[in-house]
């Protein structure tokens, strides 16, 4: 499944991570520095993340990265000062998604109680449903369903076609399958590489770069 690109893994306890600061800066970012001083100037917005100043890049990056890692206690105070809850990096995947992909159920219900959309599509038309479906965090996807009142048919795929392809027969009654969904051709196109909807999701059965 084709979920957001240029992901790295979430960053260690020690604080390590192999994300770049120009990899997740959001286009454009409003978000202060933590020095107190604005990122950008409202009068002179930048127009893509090289022109952003490096201290808005590092915080970019930081925000997305404790998203990755669960890390809803420091994510939950950038929060407080200020930061969008609907932060998006430069593929569109949100703080949600990003982490409703990495199984991080503290850090979705956090984010959804500050406003979060469960439905922002990221720039491949993929929601955070569909994310958490493929990857087989259950907790990940009841709270989306159950708390964020997350829309099972948003996205291409939906959640609903995911769950059919992966055979996540689990899920099916949460997301509301009907009985008998089918989905045309079963696409392939999911999983790069040729993947197919035989697999066993994100755990081994294609890639599922995010």
């Amino acid at each position: 499944m084709g979920l957001p690109v240029d992901d790295a893994p979430p960053p260690a306890s020690n604080g390590d991570s192999n994300t770049t600061a120009q990899q997740d800066a959001q286009e454009p970012a409003t978000a202060s520095t933590t020095d107190g001083n604005d990122a950008t100037s409202s009068s002179n917005p930048p127009r893509s993340p090289s022109d952003l100043p490096p201290a808005a890049l590092d915080l970019a990056a930081k925000l997305f990265d404790l998203a990755r890692a669960g890390d809803a206690t420091t994510l939950q105070a950038y929060l407080r000062a200020g930061i969008p809850p609907n932060l998006t990096n430069h593929a569109g995947d949100t703080l949600l998604m990003l982490a409703a992909y990495h199984g991080r159920t503290d850090t979705v219900r956090l984010l959804l109680e500050r406003g979060a959309d469960a439905n922002t599509i990221n720039g491949r038309g993929q929601s955070p449903l569909a994310g958490a479906v493929f990857k087989g965090h259950d907790d990940v996807v009841r709270v989306l369903v159950e708390e964020g009142k997350a829309d099972a048919d948003v996205g291409i795929p939906c959640a609903k076609d995911t769950a059919v392809m992966f055979r996540k027969q689990e899920l099916f009654e949460i997301l509301g399958v009907e009985e008998g969904r089918e989905v045309p051709g079963m696409v392939r196109q999911m999983v790069p590489g040729g993947g197919s909807s035989s697999g066993e999701g994100g755990e081994g059965g294609g890639e599922c770069p995010i």
